[in-house]
């Protein structure tokens, strides 16, 4: 099928910001005595918009302490991880930009991160203007991934019915939105949270291909033909 435009997640896809999140948020649970290995964190809830994310959080801090998850905690996180930004530990995946600046398809950032935590990020890392103003956030629709409406709606937005559309996604949850949104999708593992085992469960998940870093996406994304 005829590629017309290509939809990229943000975090640990465009910026490396997955691995920062995981400390963050991994030693914000333990803390209070909510832990989870590191593989079966990313499996439950990488891609998951933040609402999403916190209330199966807190569902698991119900039925496993007995309680709610504890006040502040996402206030928590977030001043931890702002602290990351300002101490400068935010970079672009390696070979992000030079990659994306040489894409000639339409293309859009799809995240489920918040609208002004995309800008920031996206500004610190030099990717903004590669996309603006095609830069969406699952605050944008009723339902995160791994439902399809993020990845509709930015079609809709683009012009491109969704058939035409490739995704490029790093979690399971971004996988399964793609395909439920009728697009192709392909794995990505050049984030720093990301190993070759990963790849296996994005392709369990139903990504097509994988790819293993920028420069090898730079090569395969330049070979697609561009749709009118």
């Amino acid at each position: 099928m005829l590629v017309k435009a290509i939809l990229f997640d943000c975090d640990g896809v465009l910026v490396d910001s997955e691995v920062l999140s995981l400390e963050i948020e991994l030693s914000a649970l333990s803390d209070f005595g909510l832990s989870y290995s590191r593989d079966a964190f990313i499996d439950r809830f990488m891609g998951m918009s933040g609402d999403d994310f916190h209330a199966a959080l807190d569902e698991d801090c119900r039925r496993r302490l007995g309680h709610a998850l504890p006040a502040g905690f996402r206030e928590t996180c977030h001043a931890r991880f702002r602290a990351a930004l300002k101490d400068g530990r935010l970079k672009e995946v390696p070979g992000a930009v030079a990659a994306i600046t040489q894409i000639g398809h339409r293309k859009a950032v799809a995240s489920s991160s918040g609208t002004e935590g995309l800008k920031l990020k996206l500004s610190l890392t030099g990717l903004w203007e590669a996309f603006a103003p095609h830069v969406y956030s699952a605050e944008r629709v009723a339902r995160g991934k791994p439902a399809p409406d993020l990845f509709l709606h930015v079609a809709e937005e683009l012009g491109v019915a969704p058939e035409h559309c490739l995704v490029i996604e790093d979690s399971v949850n971004g996988i399964r939105a793609a395909q439920a949104a009728g697009m192709r999708a392909w794995g990505f593992l050049g984030g720093g949270h990301m190993d070759e085992n990963r790849g296996e469960r994005l392709k369990s998940a139903g990504a097509e291909k994988i790819l293993m870093d920028w420069p090898e996406a730079a090569r395969v994304l330049a070979a697609l033909a561009i749709g009118a």
